[in-house]
């Protein structure tokens, strides 16, 4: 592998992501890493904000293999009618969770202030 390369537990530190989610990651087809001669694993320093645009994915609900379907389009920077259809559905469902989220975040917020008004009959208890 040509440049400068890390190792998985420096694309670790620096992603901020365990060695076992970068393995994982591997696994199934989201990251690349060279090998040595030794069979250690070698990162370009371009994995990071790899490794950071699958965390942010995961984290946005997507699963492994609708990842693994978009990243070719994303490393391409080419994009289809079925990968702009895949991420309008993607979007569509993460504003739906955020509208659901927001409404159990007024419902909390309705209770929290229900709680802490001595008019509704609730004792504050202090440690």
């Amino acid at each position: 592998m040509m440049g400068v390369t890390m190792r998985i537990g420096e694309l670790a530190t620096k992603s901020g992501v365990s060695v076992r989610a970068l393995r994982y990651y591997e696994e199934q087809g989201l990251l690349a890493a060279g090998r040595s001669d030794s069979g250690q694993r070698h990162y370009p320093e371009p994995a990071v904000d790899r490794v950071q645009l699958i965390q942010m994915l995961y984290g946005a609900g997507l699963s492994s293999r609708t990842i693994a379907e978009l990243l070719p389009c994303v490393d391409a920077k080419v994009s289809t009618p079925e990968s702009q259809a895949r991420l309008a559905a993607e979007r569509a469902r993460i504003d739906e969770q955020i509208t659901a989220l927001i409404h159990t975040r007024d419902r909390l917020d309705a209770v929290i202030a229900s709680t802490v008004d001595p008019a509704n009959g609730c004792t504050v208890v202090h440690d």
